[in-house]
């Protein structure tokens, strides 16, 4: 197998100015060759240390054994509060207990048995707008699309439409291009004015075309369940009728106060299940049409085994389960292109973990792109090999050393329904396409919120003939 692109790292680590000064526009970018292969790392920065812990037995004592300790970066959450608000990505303990535990029966609604026909007829609309696509345009923009339209459709019972589209999406591609700039500037303790510069602006101005977009499609369904609440059978009747996520999310109360959500409260959830549902596995999609494209063997092998599983049965979800190496091939692209590469964490009380003495208030970064690439843990891991999921030659057991989804009690709550949805998109391009890529073009990685190609992925798709194997 060879080995896919990825930012060649830097031979000895950089100087804190040159990070500040010529790093900022991606994480990636910090990185050096002994990152790779570190356990433990610490970082000095000017009022701050940070700890990059890549050994599995400490990843399993911040994210799991000791969770209470390592509570989501309060950084992190300054960050993306103008977009999720206060919802169960950025807030700790009972706060995010209780958000965590009123959403769970909410996202019942999103069983893949259930939702399936809904990302079917997404994926349809999908391949109408594939036959437009012209030699060498962005696959990028269309994998975008289609996860945020598969979202809108299970979570609020809307088709999106190009102009909500255009809107949103461009609207976060501002949003990320800004937010790694806060962060260092908060890392590096600059004076809050200058914080709160051209480029906040502009960040909090995307967060705000984001959010109102939710809010015209969320406010009548709230005004709705507010009339069910107050006594009116018909508004309730409908609201039980609708069977979404939404719906669910605005009939649930809480266990102990009987409260449900408020109207900003519903907001934030449904920003933070529109942004994980759809910007990750749109990355990571991207990621696996760029090795599909980059290793026709295995693009082969994948489409002989579609067309084989779906000569004896429809698409469905019985189908996509047998559809192994589907599966394998996405898995893959989540290992090399984790869509969050770095999980950021606070020391609530001083602790130790391998001789560091570390103090109450230091971050502690757990880095899926630096595990996932570690060789101590994977047989060649640079290299694109699907097929390892099912082989002898793993290193470590996957619970130990695979972590696209997060890991513990804050796991990704909607995994199973990303790996479905995947499984049915790239299932229904290369049943549909043979994939390429024009000659000489390569994708540039990037880490901001999530690891994107910063120039896309220009693909060259071929309509394939039925009648051939």
């Amino acid at each position: 197998m060879s080995c896919p692109v990825f930012p060649k790292p830097a031979k000895s680590k950089a100087s804190l100015w040159k990070v500040f000064f010529t790093k900022r526009h991606s994480w990636l970018d910090a990185l050096y060759e002994r990152s790779y292969g570190m356990k433990m790392g610490e970082y000095k920065l000017p009022g701050l240390t940070l700890y990059m812990v890549n050994q599995p037995e400490l990843v399993r004592k911040v994210m799991v054994q000791n969770m209470a300790n390592f509570p989501k970066n309060r950084m992190l959450g300054d960050i993306l509060e103008p977009l999720l608000g206060e919802s169960i990505f950025t807030t700790n303990g009972e706060k995010w207990q209780k958000q965590r535990n009123m959403l769970d029966p909410a996202f019942k609604h999103a069983r893949v048995q259930q939702v399936f026909g809904l990302m079917q007829n997404a994926a349809q609309d999908m391949l109408e707008r594939l036959k437009n696509h012209k030699p060498g345009q962005d696959i990028d923009q269309e994998m975008t699309f289609v996860t945020a339209d598969i979202i809108f459709r299970t979570i609020m019972s809307s088709k999106l439409n190009e102009a909500q589209a255009n809107r949103i999406l461009d609207a976060f591609i501002r949003f990320q291009a800004e937010s790694p700039k806060l962060a260092l500037m908060k890392m590096f303790r600059l004076p809050g004015f200058l914080q709160r510069g051209a480029s906040e602006r502009k960040r909090i101005a995307a967060a705000k075309e984001i959010r109102g977009t939710i809010e015209d499609i969320v406010r009548p369904r709230y005004q709705q369940a507010e009339a069910a609440r107050a006594g009116c059978p018909n508004a309730r009747a409908e609201l039980e009728n609708q069977q979404d996520i939404l719906s669910s999310l605005l009939l649930t109360t809480d266990a102990t106060t009987g409260q449900p959500f408020g109207f900003d409260e519903i907001v934030d959830q449904i920003s933070m299940l529109f942004l994980a549902g759809h910007e990750t596995t749109a990355s990571s999609l991207t990621w696996s049409l760029y090795l599909l494209a980059s290793h026709p063997p295995i693009q082969q092998d994948t489409y002989e085994e579609i067309s084989h599983v779906l000569s004896e049965q429809p698409m469905s979800v019985g189908a996509l389960r047998k559809m192994v190496l589907v599966r394998d091939v996405f898995r893959e692209a989540l290992r090399l292109y984790p869509p969050v590469g770095f999980l950021s964490r606070e020391c609530a009380h001083a602790t130790e973990m391998r001789d560091k003495k570390m103090k109450a208030g230091s971050t502690v970064m757990v880095s899926p792109w630096l595990i996932h690439r570690h060789k101590d843990y994977w047989h060649k891991p640079h290299d694109f090999d699907p097929y390892r999921f099912t082989s002898k030659e793993l290193k470590t057991p996957l619970s130990k050393s695979y972590l696209p989804f997060g890991a513990g009690p804050r796991v990704c709550i909607g995994a199973a329904f990303a790996q479905q949805e995947s499984s049915l998109i790239l299932a229904s391009i290369l049943q549909n396409y043979h994939i390429s890529m024009p000659q000489g073009f390569e994708p540039h990685p990037v880490g901001r919120l999530t690891i994107r190609s910063e120039n896309g992925l220009q693909l060259i798709l071929t309509p394939r003939n039925k009648t051939q194997k």
